[in-house]
């Protein structure tokens, strides 16, 4: 696996993007409002989602655990707490409790260091893989809690850019198209396509080619033209790769096959 961000960023994001998100919450924000990208969930059993995600991690880089079976319903269902973990009703205790989460996940992250042998879902049996996920599974489901709030999501570029290059990644993955069948419908002659971030640093290369004619999904950072291209600023072409904007935003630009993009962005997905 090769990252553009090192292992302490990763660290740092993980409390940045955690405080944004207790910070966004405030005082007053009200933990039964439904999350409209999570409509089965509330914005207090998302934040038990992102504690509970943490706190997994945290027992596998600090015990490098180098065999675990995800249970059948990972990622589904409804976040409830366990013994110990407080209401999806009480939101100072949420609020606590996610810090104090994230204090522990990265703590352990920084003294196991990037290359710390434990298991993951990839090829990479290595800690800086869960100091990546950890980072964008906060990041993303911020966006979730903002969407619920009726808060503007965005992400330094950067951090949004490696989060494309981490989906894209997972998508990879064996692992997934094991977890998620309907990934292995993806492929199939002429489906390729382009993302091109407009609001970008040249250096920060953030167009990707994703090219699915071959027997699963590759992509690499290039600039090619394809079945349909997506043009936008990067924290809107994150949101809609993740299904938080709808694709019919008038934030992006679609040109070429919409039907491929529609058919893409109903399958890549957990």
């Amino acid at each position: 696996m090769t990252t553009m961000l090192s292992h302490d960023r990763y660290c740092s994001e993980i409390l940045h993007q955690t405080g944004l998100l207790r910070a966004a919450l405030g005082e007053g924000a009200d933990v039964s409002a439904t999350v409209p990208t999570c409509p089965e969930w509330t914005l207090g059993q998302l934040l038990l989602h992102v504690g509970q995600a943490h706190r997994m991690a945290t027992v596998l880089v600090r015990e490098q655990v180098k065999e675990f079976v995800p249970p059948s319903t990972a990622g589904q269902g409804v976040p409830t707490p366990a013994p110990g973990e407080p209401s999806v009703d009480d939101l100072p205790a949420l609020a606590a409790w996610l810090g104090e989460g994230a204090d522990a996940l990265v703590a352990v992250l920084r003294e196991a260091g990037p290359d710390s042998p434990v298991w993951t879902f990839s090829e990479d049996q290595r800690s800086v893989f869960w100091a990546r996920r950890m980072t964008h599974e906060t990041l993303m489901h911020r966006a979730d809690a903002l969407g619920a709030l009726g808060v503007a999501f965005t992400a330094e570029p950067e951090i949004a850019a490696d989060c494309i290059d981490e989906w894209l990644d997972i998508l990879t993955f064996p692992a997934a198209v094991a977890f998620k069948p309907r990934l292995a419908e993806l492929p199939g002659p002429g489906r390729t396509l382009h993302l091109h971030a407009t609001d970008t640093p040249a250096e920060l290369d953030a167009e990707w080619f994703i090219d699915l004619t071959g027997e699963g999904v590759s992509w690499r950072r290039a600039h090619e033209k394809a079945a349909v291209a997506v043009r936008g600023p990067v924290t809107d072409l994150l949101s809609v790769l993740f299904r938080r904007l709808p694709a019919d935003t008038d934030r992006i630009e679609v040109l070429g096959d919409r039907e491929l993009l529609d058919f893409w962005l109903e399958r890549a997905v957990f």
